[in-house]
């Protein structure tokens, strides 16, 4: 294991109850929508690209019109979380201090463009990271994203912390180990390895 790349939502932090209620908030007062977006439904979605998840929040919309509208979101999402940072798992800070000394880390997400910079910035955990990728700024699933950062920093021998069974999927293509969050959203049943808590990562050895 010579770094670590990390998954955002369900692994680094919960920014589910932030996202629901600006999501909420945008689409009732700027697009006359009567949508109720929970804490509980994005935690079934998040980790899906943006084109995904919106394709379920607005079936009837068509294409275009379902990007648009999540695009709405998302700037609206991005201001919420910069006023104010979302919850970080236990003692996330502490478990960084720890392995940035030890090995590099790295984020991939499936997220959109400029989610990973919001987070680093209002969480001020930007220090810890030596770079990242989402699908919103290469347009790539996450495990082309996942070879593609381990090739552009000449990673011989990454792992992958994530909490979805999609992350799962993603390294299996990637061909880098998976370390499961189980205090996240998901379910994975053979993961490579789990961990109960972020501080749990300090003792892994692949």
């Amino acid at each position: 294991m010579d770094s670590i790349i990390f998954d955002v939502d369900g692994t680094l932090w919960d920014s589910t109850e932030s996202v629901a209620q600006s999501w909420t908030a945008y689409l009732r007062e700027k697009e006359h929508m009567d949508i109720t977006l929970t804490s509980a439904r994005l935690m079934t979605l998040f980790g899906q690209t943006l084109s995904d998840i919106a394709r379920q929040i607005f079936p009837d919309c068509s294409e275009a019109e379902q990007l648009r509208l999540i695009d709405g979101c998302c700037q609206a999402e991005h201001e919420a979380l910069l006023k104010k940072c979302a919850p970080l798992y236990e003692d996330l800070e502490k478990m960084l201090q720890i392995m940035y000394k030890k090995c590099p880390l790295y984020i991939v997400s499936n997220s959109q463009s400029g989610y990973i910079e919001v987070f680093l910035q209002t969480s001020g955990l930007e220090k810890y990271f030596k770079g990242h990728l989402c699908n919103g700024d290469t347009g790539l699933d996450k495990g082309s994203n996942i070879r593609k950062l381990a090739d552009t920093y000449d990673l011989k021998s990454p792992v992958y912390v994530g909490d979805t069974f999609g992350d799962y999927q993603a390294c299996q293509k990637a061909t880098v180990p998976f370390i499961f969050a189980e205090y996240g959203f998901g379910e994975v049943p053979k993961p490579d390895a789990r961990i109960c808590k972020p501080m749990d990562l300090v003792n892994i050895s692949l």
